[in-house]
């Protein structure tokens, strides 16, 4: 289920009927052979899905991602084996829980953090809106639904997440702005609160637990992401820091009081890095891995996911931040991630996975949704929240009525996204729509953002049926265009994108035999979250508009 409220129902006015989507991943970094069984490819979610969290319930984990300002929010995953994950839904699925308004594509929901409370069997997600601040929601099964949000007005800043420990105490540990005026452009603070489980509050006063960051390098920027946890003795604070970007890591700290003093990992830290010692042109590259979140397992194992990117030039990435999975290695009463000038390895080796087909979560693969089915596939995204009433599923397809927005603008969309998930792809739809003046568009979207982005549809130029392509870095730009013969213009159109790395094909064809081609080569850096800012990985929408 993607949302509440959506209806199998017959066409609409002023609507656009999409008939398939088909998407192909080709990725060379994937062209290996593996043993299902014993091996897996990282990452292990590719594509938008950053800020992993997890814990464990038995045998069963369960993984979350950042969603922005996509709805329903905070995808949900669970796994036996953490290589084969499978989506049970969405964490926040309602209005009610996730209220965008009109939060831009990088707003909304940041750094969810995912706890299973042993005491009273309750899991707890904890996060960041960035319109409404921070909250959680709970549940005693994650497949049948969370709460309404808890809002915790005495939690700033982002990415709280929670710890219970053994004892009955609770713990929320956050980023926030430092106690007194930063002495560098961005420092932040780690801070600690005490929480009262039976209350569902915070209780006493806040403290500074850890400012600046570590002493791995001077003034070290932007420590986030902070998770506790316990192991023998020690309590210990593993943190992202040096922002998000190349630089990023994860480092550690441990202490025999949550509320500290707080010792350094100074021979260790950061236990996760790609950003400095590696060679540059090394195959299969990953770079700006940390923000991690750690699980041990039922036999004592213990592992760590983590985000980071698959550049294909430089720091250009289109794929955004995905999830990775790596053994945890313990010395000395300290945890490691990934030893100093090693790679994040592609092939990675674990005992009794239990393979499943058919996840599209990572290797090459390829599927189509026809749309035939009573829901649309929860791997489907809206933008903002959302008017049901504008889509329906039907014996022709995902019929979606156009709206008064566009893609440019913070507001809600008509459209449904999927991920794109490899650098080499083809992604491909049949769309059936009939343009009534200039301003209508339905077809293909490419969105990062609202100022970075392409539409890529049929519409009207002149009064004449038309083909457009649209390129969008700060201004839009036509980059291609196809008049269609009157005979042609009510015709079913089959939309194709191909994108190689950096650059993309686009065309189209009545019969899917014969492709026409309306650009080829274009850049699509704009679709880079190096080249855009933000946050999330470029997304494949199906789109329909009257305000082109």
């Amino acid at each position: 289920m993607v949302a509440a409220g959506f209806m199998a129902t017959g066409a609409m006015a002023q609507s656009a009927t999409f008939k398939y989507f088909s998407y192909e991943g080709n990725d060379s970094r994937f062209d290996k052979t593996i043993d299902n069984a014993n091996e897996y490819f990282n990452p292990v979610m590719a594509g938008f899905y950053p800020d992993p969290s997890i814990c464990r319930k038995g045998d069963t984990y369960y993984l979350v991602n950042s969603s922005f300002s996509f709805f329903p929010g905070v995808p949900i995953f669970e796994s036996k084996d953490l290589v084969n994950w499978k989506q049970i839904g969405h964490v926040l699925d309602r209005e009610s829980q996730l209220p965008l308004g009109n939060q831009n594509v990088s707003g909304g929901i940041f750094a969810p953090a995912i706890s299973y409370n042993e005491k009273n069997k309750t899991f707890y997600m904890i996060t960041t809106n960035v319109g409404k601040g921070n909250f959680y929601v709970k549940t005693q099964d994650p497949a049948k639904g969370w709460s309404d949000p808890i809002y915790l007005k005495e939690v700033g800043g982002i990415d709280p997440s929670f710890f219970f420990d053994k004892n009955g105490k609770a713990y929320i540990v956050n980023n926030d702005a430092p106690s007194s005026k930063p002495n560098y452009e961005g420092e932040r603070s780690i801070w600690i609160h005490e929480f009262d489980v039976k209350n569902d509050c915070v209780i006493g006063e806040q403290k500074e637990i850890l400012r600046g960051g570590t002493h791995v390098v001077k003034n070290p920027i932007w420590i986030e992401g902070p998770h506790l946890f316990k192991v023998g003795k020690y309590y210990y604070l593993m943190c992202a820091e040096g922002g998000t970007c190349d630089f990023h890591s994860e480092v550690i700290l441990r202490a025999k009081d949550p509320m500290g003093p707080w010792e350094e990992y100074t021979e260790g830290n950061p236990i996760l890095t790609q950003r400095v010692g590696l060679d540059p042109n090394r195959p299969d590259i990953v770079t700006s891995a940390g923000h991690a979140d750690i699980v041990q397992g039922p036999k004592g194992d213990w592992w760590a996911v983590f985000l980071a990117c698959r550049p294909y030039q430089d720091d250009f990435y289109n794929t955004g931040r995905d999830t990775y999975l790596l053994p945890v290695t313990w010395k000395d009463g300290w945890p490691t991630i990934l030893e100093s000038g090693r790679v994040v390895p592609t092939v990675n080796k674990k005992e009794g996975l239990q393979y499943e087909a058919g996840l599209c979560n990572t290797g090459n693969f390829s599927y189509v949704d026809r749309f035939d089915s009573q829901q649309l596939d929860m791997r489907w995204m809206y933008l903002r929240n959302q008017d049901f009433s504008n889509y329906s599923l039907g014996s022709n397809g995902l019929t979606i009525k156009a709206s008064d927005a566009n893609i440019h603008e913070v507001k809600p969309i008509t459209a449904v996204f999927r991920r794109q998930q490899h650098n080499t792809f083809t992604a491909e739809t049949e769309v059936t729509f009939t343009p009534a003046n200039d301003k209508e568009l339905a077809g293909f979207v490419l969105l990062q953002n609202e100022r970075y982005n392409f539409t890529f549809g049929k519409t009207k130029v002149g009064g004449r049926t038309a083909i457009v392509l649209t390129r969008a870095e700060k201004d839009n730009v036509v980059v291609g265009s196809k008049f269609l013969c009157e005979k042609c213009a009510e015709k079913p159109l089959k939309l194709r994108i191909h994108g190689d790395g950096r650059y993309y094909d686009f065309s189209y064809s009545f019969d899917g035999q014969k492709w026409e081609t309306i650009a080829q080569g274009v850049d699509a850096v704009n679709l880079s979250t190096h080249q855009s800012g933000g946050f999330i990985g470029a997304c494949i929408g199906l789109y329909a508009t009257k305000k082109k």
